[in-house]
């Protein structure tokens, strides 16, 4: 019976993308279920799918087809969900101003499309940014006076709500004119003995343990290093020859530095829209999505470039359906329509 629940929840979504199924659609959430076997006939009959089948005893159960359509379809109920939520708040005029912070070691792309997405959905709602360590943020966030921020992640909090965004490759950071810039790629090796520079490991512990791990891998183990209290601080010391960092890719626009990826590693870190898990602004799930997508779909991004690629990959142009088929690609082009902002 649960099947059929997923499927009738799922029907609806798709009918209230369609206007002139509204109607049908409050009418079909209130049939009983010889009805709902009609309409599952009549949707796997539109495109070309096939749902259930009989088994054993004449007992109804999901095809392969059916279990994919229910995990896509609870996924795209949330959305709807969220997104309803968010047009109530807005429309009760909730959403005034919005409070966003970013971490100052984070992509600072990331928080200026962030802002523009938000203005995209909420002209009228001011954006006033917060740039501060993940600590502060996070606390800042459980207190109430930072509605969601931008982060580097693992976060471990209960109390708060992390949506990843990106990943990002973890690259060494060295002086444009150290012998090591003349190779486009670096061994372990070639930097085992050199003095690191690193971040405080006070402002995100979780990140600097990761850091850490990622050089025991390769056999790099400091006790001792220089470290700064923020990102332009440590590009600083490498620039005065202090020796080399870890940052991200594309973080670092200076001419004499340069980023060199270590081979055989696979060193990335996460960046999350995070925000408190009982008390946020609706339109921030929204923001997360939209950012999400945004990344994802962006094949000229510099964040990760080969996990970019495989998503482009997964994202390459859907086959277009039959047009005797018309009906199910229009409701489900205007649903593609109602998740992403182009």
């Amino acid at each position: 019976m649960n099947d059929w629940v997923e499927f009738r929840h799922f029907a609806y979504l798709l009918a209230i993308a369609d206007y002139e199924g509204f109607r049908a659609a409050a009418e079909y959430l209130h049939t009983g279920e010889p009805n709902l076997s009609v309409q599952a006939k009549r949707f796997q009959e539109m495109l070309g799918i096939r749902l259930f089948k009989k088994g054993p005893r004449g007992r109804i159960q999901l095809t392969e087809t059916g279990i994919a359509f229910k995990v896509i379809a609870r996924e795209l109920l949330q959305y709807r969900d969220d997104a309803i939520a968010a047009l109530i708040a807005i429309d009760r005029g909730k959403i005034k101003s919005l409070t966003l912070g970013s971490a100052s070691c984070v992509n600072r792309e990331l928080f200026s499309v962030a802002c523009k997405i938000h203005m995209e959905i909420l002209p009228s709602c001011s954006v006033r940014p917060i740039y501060a360590a993940t600590p502060e943020l996070l606390d800042n966030l459980i207190a109430g006076s930072v509605d969601a921020a931008i982060v580097t992640s693992p976060i471990e909090d209960p109390r708060i709500f992390v949506e990843e965004i990106v990943q990002e490759r973890v690259v060494v950071c060295i002086r444009a004119d150290h012998p090591l810039a003349r190779k486009t790629v670096l061994q372990a090796n070639d930097i085992r003995h050199e003095p690191v520079i690193r971040c405080d490991p006070h402002r995100n512990p979780l990140v600097h343990a990761q850091l850490t791990a990622y050089l025991e891998d390769v056999g790099i183990v400091h006790s001792d290093y220089a470290w700064a209290s923020h990102p332009a601080e440590v590009r600083t010391l490498v620039k005065d020859g202090f020796g080399f960092a870890l940052v991200r890719e594309g973080t670092v626009n200076d001419p004499e530095l340069v980023t060199r990826i270590v081979a055989g590693t696979d060193w990335s870190l996460g960046s999350s829209l995070v925000y408190k898990r009982n008390e946020y602004p609706k339109t921030i799930p929204v923001l997360a999505e939209h950012l999400k997508h945004h990344f994802a779909r962006s094949t000229s991004r510099q964040l990760m470039p080969e996990v970019q690629t495989t998503a482009h990959r997964s994202q390459s142009a859907p086959k277009r359906l039959p047009k005797s088929e018309g009906k199910a690609s229009e409701q489900l082009s205007r649903l593609g329509r109602f998740r992403s902002i182009r």
